[in-house]
């Protein structure tokens, strides 16, 4: 039958397999960054981890590593100088992020390597090997279990950083394991959809529940069974209209944040009547 024609191969089972491993912690993470207003430290970190990765190359260390310590030193770096300056934190966010992202185009440039950059910035969720797998699984594993343990405290923190605070919670710990948990996420989901596209899973799906649900913790389940039946859905129409899953996975979710802001409009213009 044509209609399960794409699971019959093996590189289609590994995308769909990855899909479901990052689903989770990127749903969850983008309820934070959607209620903290974080949504484009996202976008920073994502791009910004471009240059640990061609270090890494350089080093001859594994390329995860590079990727994960530069997307630390921007997350740290951002919320250090937000917190210690006058200038507001989107505008310390663009600087970093336009500094790191254009350090690692010049150094991708200066060296002689065999990395497809429309890998790095793309993904490659049709050629992820077992090694992709294993390192995502673990990640979304440990993301997701530390954000569901702690998801009362970080939303307070997100919702309210005085109240936190007065509460006796470790405000600073939880401001820079959030940052920890973003890296780790844009880490794992490298080898999926990319770090251009990265970004997409890390706010859609936080926005959609938002405009779905009223509570927060409905918000985090949504969220989750949104993102999860995006990159599913995503993957599953990518081989039939022969395109890329991760953009194809983009679109998939843009077109589900359009019907639930339609939804909450005619709820809205219901309710004025």
């Amino acid at each position: 039958m044509i209609l399960l024609e794409p699971f019959q191969f093996a590189f289609m089972q590994k995308a769909f397999l990855i899909s479901a491993m990052v689903a989770v912690p990127t749903a969850l993470l983008s309820c934070f960054l959607v209620l903290k207003g974080w949504a484009l430290m996202g976008d920073a970190v994502s791009h910004a981890v471009l240059p640990g990765i061609v270090l890494a190359y350089v080093a001859g260390f594994p390329l995860i590593l590079g990727a994960f310590a530069a997307g630390m030193v921007t997350a740290l770096a951002t919320g250090y100088l937000a917190q210690n300056s006058r200038v507001k934190q989107d505008t310390v966010m663009g600087v970093v992020f336009s500094g790191m992202f254009g350090l690692g185009i010049v150094l991708y440039t200066a060296i002689t390597s065999d990395i497809h950059l429309d890998h790095v910035l793309f993904g490659n969720m049709l050629g992820v090997q077992a090694h992709d797998l294993w390192t995502a699984g673990l990640i979304a594993a440990v993301v997701s279990g530390v954000l569901l343990l702690s998801w009362k405290d970080l939303m307070l923190h997100a919702f309210d950083p005085a109240q936190a605070r007065a509460s006796g919670l470790r405000v600073g710990l939880l401001h820079y394991g959030l940052l920890t948990a973003l890296s780790l996420t844009i880490v794992a989901t490298l080898s999926a959809t990319g770090l251009i596209l990265a970004v997409g899973l890390l706010i859609a799906p936080g926005a959609i529940a938002f405009l779905l649900v009223r509570s927060f913790g409905q918000m985090l389940a949504v969220a989750v069974v949104v993102c999860l039946g995006a990159m599913l859905t995503g993957v599953y129409l990518s081989y039939f209209l022969d395109s890329a899953p991760a953009p194809t996975i983009i679109l998939v979710l843009t077109a589900i944040f359009i019907a639930a802001f339609l939804r909450r409009l005619a709820r809205v213009r219901r309710a004025a009547i």
